[in-house]
């Protein structure tokens, strides 16, 4: 189920074909990494801090820059979980699915999450504030179920309280 929601500016620059600004952005990126060890990975990181993610347009813009297979550009994005090819929420909402947090009531949370807020895994709130994934361990196992928002684990989390840790962050 694909969700509708407000788009950041970044994002709306990434409609159909990429603006020429963000060509050169990108262009002057590439030039700074230029032969360097690990070149695409750095190139992808500072490009997805400056679109916020990393859509096929952008991924065919980089792999023209740099002249290597558009592949190999995917393989590295889909290789490492801090890459994302789907637009992100300002806070990634991080639901412990491990074994001690799905016991203890971590699909009440997911659930709860959609009923409230309309998020499941891989989606994004309308107004673009929160982003939800799951996740296999947070590795705080003994304070099941856990949830965390950027540095903040919160502990032994109710479906009750989700709306007041959320708001928090708006």
């Amino acid at each position: 189920m694909k969700q509708k929601g407000s788009i950041t500016s970044a994002q709306e620059k990434m409609r159909g074909r990429i603006r020429s600004d963000i060509v050169q952005q990108i262009r002057k990126i590439v030039e700074a990494t230029n032969g360097q060890a690990g070149a695409p990975i750095r190139v992808l990181q500072k490009v997805q801090q400056l679109v916020g993610y990393l859509p096929p347009e952008v991924l065919e813009a980089i792999s023209r820059e740099m002249r290597i297979p558009l592949s190999e550009l995917y393989g590295i994005t889909s290789f490492y979980s801090f890459f994302s090819m789907v637009p992100k929420g300002k806070y990634v909402v991080q639901v412990c699915m491990g074994t001690s947090c799905y016991v203890k009531g971590g699909q009440k949370i997911l659930d709860a999450l959609y009923k409230d807020f309309g998020l499941q895994p891989g989606g994004i709130t309308p107004d673009g504030k929160f982003s939800l994934e799951t996740v296999r361990c947070i590795g705080c196992c003994g304070l099941s179920p856990v949830l965390a928002i950027k540095e903040d684990v919160h502990r032994k989390v109710k479906p009750s309280q989700l709306k007041k840790i959320l708001s928090a962050y708006r």
